[in-house]
């Protein structure tokens, strides 16, 4: 019976899901703007993302730092399903999305419409 209980508690410890780490990455992205280092929070956004950003003739750190998006503050929520990610900060929405080399941003300065998606300040 005890050994039972243990593999039970080894399974079920696996299945948990990793919420901390896509906290982190969005925590980090809004220190780095809040820092004035808009190059490095440009490197934590998904390569379609940071592609889109920019206008033309602009840099994606140009971007945004033309954005001026506010600060993120505490970690109010994290969900995450497979791959994706929501991490709700007390002054923003971040989407996220799990590649090889870990979570990167796809969406920030995001604020809920009724009835429709999320309204992006950037997106893929």
């Amino acid at each position: 019976m005890r050994i039972l209980l243990i593999v039970l508690a080894v399974a079920l410890a696996g299945c948990a899901v990793d919420t901390a780490s896509p906290a982190r990455v969005a925590e980090r992205f809004h220190a780095l703007i809040t820092a004035g280092q808009d190059e490095a929070a440009c490197g934590m956004l998904a390569r379609k993302t940071a592609d889109k950003l920019p206008r033309r003739g602009q840099s994606c750190a140009d971007a945004l730092r033309e954005l001026r998006l506010g600060p993120g503050g505490v970690v109010v929520s994290v969900s995450v399903w497979g791959d994706e990610a929501q991490v709700r900060l007390a002054g923003d929405t971040i989407f996220l999305h799990r590649y090889s080399d870990g979570w990167r941003v796809r969406a920030a300065g995001c604020e809920p419409v009724p009835d429709l998606p999320y309204d992006c300040e950037v997106d893929d």
